[in-house]
């Protein structure tokens, strides 16, 4: 197999590990399901103002809910698994990259998830319980990691809108890939390319999330929760 398949692979294993660990704690599992929403609300809450404008409106939903949603992928990713060998051979060489890229953005995302988890006293997050467990973990370079991953996504989706013959391309792999049971995979590529298509450009878009997402990230690293000023900082947030 390729050494992208091979990547992917082995994301897709850290992910079930996560997965394994927190089937197996029943307080970790609420206490991270509580971490994956907050984040989602989150999000909502920070890009309230590009989903009001009709251009990227769509764009915000697809970050929100392919990237940043509290839902359980396990059926996806396990579909994934069994079939990387037939996605490798399938999928033309950039589509693949995109794959992996988001195969090592969900892994570092689930780590990051749990072991916000571990560090929550209840299921209830508000932003200075998450501002805390995020201290607490620390680990700055996966977290700058993971914004580059969701950038990477997004900016691969963004070009491959001004490739007609990529597009034309994946069209015509709809019926080999649900045969090779990439139906779920397929729908996400061709999501995010209709999305991003739509949208003509998403450069500023993009520039946005990041401005917002490293803002956001400095923040929670600096605030000093021992203040009575980490409230009123803390303030942007859900």
């Amino acid at each position: 197999m390729s050494p992208e398949g091979l990547a992917i692979l082995e994301n897709l294993e850290k992910v079930a590990a996560e997965r394994r660990s927190r089937a197996d704690d029943s307080l970790l599992d609420a206490h991270t399901r509580a971490v994956k929403t907050y984040q989602h609300e989150r999000f909502a809450h920070t890009y309230v103002d590009l989903m009001a404008q009709p251009r990227y409106a769509d764009a915000s939903r697809f970050f929100l809910e392919q990237l940043y949603g509290p839902q359980d992928f396990t059926d996806r990713d396990s579909q994934f698994a069994r079939v990387v060998p037939g996605l490798v051979r399938i999928f033309p060489h950039e589509l693949v990259s995109t794959v992996r890229s988001l195969s090592e953005l969900h892994a570092l995302s689930e780590e990051m998830d749990t072991a916000m988890g571990r560090r929550l006293q209840s299921s209830r997050v508000d932003a200075l319980a998450y501002a805390r467990a995020w201290q607490e973990v620390g680990r700055p370079q996966v977290r700058a990691r993971q914004i580059e991953l969701m950038l990477n996504v997004g900016g691969a989706l963004d070009r491959y809108t001004r490739n007609p013959i990529l597009r034309h391309s994946l069209r015509l792999m709809r019926g080999p890939a649900r045969a090779a049971g990439l139906a779920a995979l397929q729908g996400f590529l061709e999501s995010g390319f209709d999305t991003f298509r739509a949208m003509k450009g998403g450069t500023e878009f993009l520039a946005t999330i990041a401005a917002r997402e490293r803002q956001l990230a400095a923040l929670l690293f600096a605030v000093d929760l021992r203040s009575d000023r980490a409230t009123t900082e803390l303030s942007g947030l859900p």
